[in-house]
């Protein structure tokens, strides 16, 4: 009796586990983001007062937004993206500037930091980026 009851707890601890990863919420950067600085050869640069970035991120696709004091806004950038453990995977899809990354997969680690959205990555001129996004909604 001994014996069934471990084997029988032991199935309902891996029941219980295989449930809770089935249930637990995973991440998403879904929402209205706008930028708010990236790191630039060992500086903090920080964005104007004349102008900002803002991204509206679903489930898979993003559409960046520039805009102006007393303008619409207006999207210069779309594409899209996938969470895997700390890696966030884009792919510009549309570009209104001529872009070399139009296509191609850009690797980022992410993280985040109480409402701010970290994205560091290398592109593919080689140039670091570190960007920091705030969330407001």
């Amino acid at each position: 009796m001994g014996i069934t009851m471990k084997f029988v707890a032991g199935v309902g601890l891996g029941a219980l586990m295989i449930l809770s990863a089935a249930f637990t919420e995973q991440p998403t950067l879904k929402g209205v983001w706008v930028y708010a600085g990236e790191f630039f050869k060992g500086k903090k640069s920080l964005w104007t007062e004349d102008f900002k970035l803002q991204r509206k991120y679903d489930d898979k696709h993003f559409k960046s937004y520039v805009i102006e004091n007393g303008q619409k806004p207006e999207m210069y950038q779309s594409g899209d993206y996938q969470l895997a453990a700390d890696s966030c995977m884009e792919t510009e899809t549309y570009s209104k500037q001529p872009s070399t990354l139009t296509g191609k997969t850009i690797h980022y680690q992410y993280l985040f930091h109480n409402d701010t959205l970290v994205l560091r990555g290398v592109l593919p001129n080689g140039r670091y980026v570190e960007e920091y996004w705030k969330k407001i909604k």
